[in-house]
């Protein structure tokens, strides 16, 4: 397995090679931040969506779905704030001529001085083994002391500064903190200045006459606008929740790190309406909820983590991320926040237009108050892809390389391969597949050798795979195999669908 550093790249190069993920406009040397999904990684992003949808609206009663447009009135953005406050702070090398987030530099300084501690922890786990106290290690080992006093005090400085917008104090931290340019080693640095993330486009059929508008930055919006249109529309009682996924887009400063961080993305969010005092109960109630959809998943335990706000935003009162660890390290997948009545008090006030609830158990009038859950479907999909891209070294000394996604999330479930293309085999073939495709995705393919067209489907993820040799002819029987195992067995043709099904486990 390719070690840490390289595998990022390493993924890069699967993601292109099978199918996964494009640069966008390749042909015309790209375009930064932007990616084209191919034939696999399309299906793979969309069974992750389906699974997405069907937990979330499918199976809960009082949660229902929506789409709205990207294209919204100005004043949608003014209400949010995003007009005013949607902004990274952005600092310039003057040697490099590159470009940083302000605040991601002194975020990732902290991350090396939390990867020292981890040394530490780890040095001293092997040296003590089985007797070692890490929670007494940490409060009494004098260098992993001072280590943390250290990233507290860049947090009592960083945090403060940037609720305040105060640029200058961001800058002062980066130069007291010595951090140099990650490119060319340079501290010359100039002056922090806030970047608002949002496009802007025009509408209208005259230049005069056009009105400026914005690529939505989120989809909550389109949701929260909605609200009292779809609560009359579906006689929805609090707690409901309604939920949508689609486009959203960013201008990212420094867009990077594959598709974990674009300009353009999509997002997977549910907004859960409730009575007001009661969203520390729901906020930990769906908390708990998506971290177990995520080991739904087929995430490892081990690799996701929660990750309290140091930083409110400014709608919310209680924020925590659902951290997964991607090549790059611990990076946030999902949020939950506890927006309060922030974005309908806003809405209110803008619109002129009341968006309230009546309350009948309590016989009382409110704005709702809001816990949101909110996902970025492409890191998602490198979350899985990540998880899921494994190197192999077999018994006879070959190696492989396959994607041990869970089968019901593979681009294709079976792969269907004539031993030949000759003596009636791809007719047999032909008409195996054409029985199961109408129930499953199906790849069907004759080039190369059957050990080829198997290395392959690993590689895509393919969970099974059935070959059709000259003693199906005879008894109509084929072999399937099974990817991680590599294991075959001799079945009916008759049985292959109920046993495809089976296997699969289809939530």
């Amino acid at each position: 397995m390719a070690n840490q550093a390289d595998l990022l790249k390493t993924i890069i190069a699967h993601a292109k090679e099978y199918g996964f993920v494009f640069q966008s406009s390749e042909i015309y040397d790209g375009l930064s931040a932007v990616y084209d999904y191919g034939p696999n990684g399309s299906e793979l992003k969309k069974n992750i969506r389906n699974y997405w949808w069907k937990t979330m609206v499918q199976m809960h009663e009082n949660i229902v779905g929506i789409d709205t447009a990207i294209f919204m009135h100005p004043t949608v953005w003014k209400a949010s704030g995003h007009v005013d406050a949607f902004n990274d702070p952005m600092i310039d090398n003057k040697d490099s001529k590159k470009r940083y987030r302000a605040d991601v530099l002194i975020e990732d300084y902290i991350t090396k001085i939390e990867a020292k501690i981890n040394r530490e922890i780890f040095k001293a786990q092997k040296r003590f083994g089985t007797t070692f106290d890490e929670k007494q290690y940490r409060q009494t080992n004098q260098r992993v002391l001072t280590s943390i006093k250290k990233i507290d005090e860049i947090k009592a400085r960083l945090y403060p500064a940037m609720n305040k917008n105060n640029m200058a104090a961001i800058k002062h931290l980066i130069e007291d903190l010595g951090i140099a340019d990650p490119v060319s080693g340079s501290k010359n640095w100039t002056e922090v200045r806030q970047f608002n993330l949002m496009f802007s486009t025009r509408i209208g059929s005259t230049a005069d006459g056009a009105t400026e508008i914005y690529l939505r930055p989120e989809t909550a919006q389109g949701i929260f606008i909605n609200y009292l249109n779809v609560q009359k529309t579906t006689r929805m009682k609090i707690p409901f929740g309604i939920a949508q996924t689609g486009k959203a887009f960013r201008n990212e400063i420094v867009a990077r790190q594959f598709i974990f961080r674009m300009r353009e993305f999509e997002q997977m969010e549910m907004q859960f309406f409730i009575r007001p005092g009661t969203e520390m109960e729901w906020y930990h109630y769906w908390k708990e909820e998506r971290m177990n959809w995520h080991l739904s998943m087929g995430i490892p335990k081990e690799k996701l983590r929660f990750h309290d706000h140091d930083k409110l935003a400014h709608y919310a009162n209680a924020a925590v991320d659902i951290e997964f660890e991607f090549p790059m390290g611990f990076k946030e997948l999902e949020g939950i926040h506890s927006r309060t009545d922030f974005d309908l008090s806003a809405h209110e006030k803008f619109s002129g237009r009341k968006l309230r609830y009546f309350d009948s158990e309590t016989n009382e009038s409110y704005v709702p108050y809001v816990v949101e859950t909110s996902i970025g479907l492409d890191r998602m999909f490198l979350a899985m892809l990540t998880n899921a891209y494994t190197e192999e070294k077999l018994n006879d000394g070959s190696e492989r390389v396959l994607m041990k996604l869970p089968p019901q999330f593979a681009p294709y479930k079976v792969a269907v391969f004539p031993l030949t293309k000759k003596d009636g085999l791809p007719e047999k073939a032909r008409g195996i597949m054409n029985s199961l495709k109408n129930s499953f995705m199906c790849f069907y393919e004759e080039k190369d050798t059957i050990g080829k067209r198997y290395r392959r489907h690993d590689a895509i993820g393919t969970p099974y795979c059935i070959t059709v040799d000259y003693q199906t002819i005879e008894d109509d029987t084929v072999t399937i195999r099974e990817r991680n195992s590599m294991q075959q067995e001799r079945v009916s043709i008759d049985k292959i669908a109920g046993i495809v099904a089976e296997r699969l486990k289809v939530v």
